[in-house]
């Protein structure tokens, strides 16, 4: 009797992976020319994100280019332990985390209210040409704008000529460590701003006219319709936003931060990403680089999760996963 029941619940499972294979082939042959389109990204992204993670393996190895990365000796965490025993861990770990966390901070809140207030405009012109002026900086290249940053910050500069005028003496902004982190972030406020603004632009047209009307009609001010309207609207991808921002917290530009650095606002300006490509491009340190750069990808993850759990627990349970 039980071999029967056995042979039965058998029978009955094989028939469903069956029927589930079958429906997945009939989706596939019905939707393929939609895979085909997705075909291209999926490649690419195989090739250059998950084929290149084979490389992490020298960052446990002490790699010679000689013996390739399957013949060079294995080492475990000597290169982690090197790392994390250096003198310039601390700073360099700090200036990365400070410079994340406050870009975080002071940059996450600007294109929300930068939405809020292109929401208001109701001139289909005047909008228009707002969002022009607010999104060309981020098409600026980075050379570029840290070209003009030394420009107008430079001692004989239109900022400085100001600040002699007013104090009588002028401010070594790109040379003193105190000011490269604001200049860094603001700057990136400026250029990166208006155009993240884009998706919850986005998100507020699709809000329901009526919503608005009825809330006039009840006396609610500007504040609270945008508090019980607007706010809500956006709120999910706000939460996502902010969880993929706080997952790459210790993954800041490099070529901004490089292009910005001077031998004198070292103390604030080197970071793990220009740590890396010194000490893995300039002095040819391949192992202990790739060490580096797998201990800041760790950071990342640890906080994607943990950040990702804590929005879940605040946004009734809405996060990236």
């Amino acid at each position: 009797m039980d071999n029967t029941v056995n042979t039965k619940k058998r029978m009955e499972s094989g028939f469903k992976e069956r029927s589930s294979i079958l429906y997945h082939l009939q989706q596939l042959k019905k939707n393929y020319f939609l895979y085909v389109l997705l075909a291209p990204a999926l490649i690419l992204t195989l090739i250059f994100k998950y084929i290149p993670m084979y490389g992490a393996i020298i960052a446990f190895k002490d790699f010679s280019p000689i013996k390739g990365i399957m013949g060079s000796d294995w080492v475990g965490l000597k290169h982690f332990e090197k790392f994390l025993a250096s003198p310039n861990f601390d700073v360099i770990f700090l200036n990365t985390l400070k410079l994340s966390f406050f870009g975080l901070i002071f940059s996450f809140p600007v294109p929300i209210l930068l939405a809020l207030m292109l929401n208001q405009v109701r001139k289909a012109g005047v909008k228009k040409n707002i969002q022009l002026f607010l999104y060309a900086p981020n098409f600026i290249s980075v050379v570029v704008v840290v070209g003009m940053l030394f420009i107008f910050l430079s001692p004989t500069g239109p900022v400085n000529q100001l600040t002699t005028w007013i104090t009588g003496q002028p401010i070594m902004f790109m040379s003193e460590p105190e000011y490269f982190r604001w200049i860094y972030i603001l700057s990136d406020i400026w250029t990166g701003a208006g155009w993240a603004s884009i998706i919850y632009v986005a998100a507020l047209a699709n809000v329901d006219p009526e919503l608005h009307n009825a809330a006039n009609l009840d006396g609610a001010n500007l504040l609270q319709r945008i508090r019980h309207i607007d706010l809500p609207t956006i709120r999910p991808i706000m939460a996502i936003v902010f969880i993929l921002a706080a997952g790459g917290i210790m993954s800041i530009g490099f070529e901004k931060a490089y292009l910005m650095q001077t031998s004198m606002n070292l103390p604030s300006s080197e970071i793990i990403a220009t740590y890396v490509y010194k000490v893995g491009l300039q002095s040819g340190d391949y192992a202990y680089s790739a060490a580096v750069g797998l201990f800041n990808s760790i950071i990342n993850v640890i906080l994607l999760v943990t950040v990702n759990l804590i929005v879940k627990k605040l946004n009734e349970g809405e996060g990236l996963y």
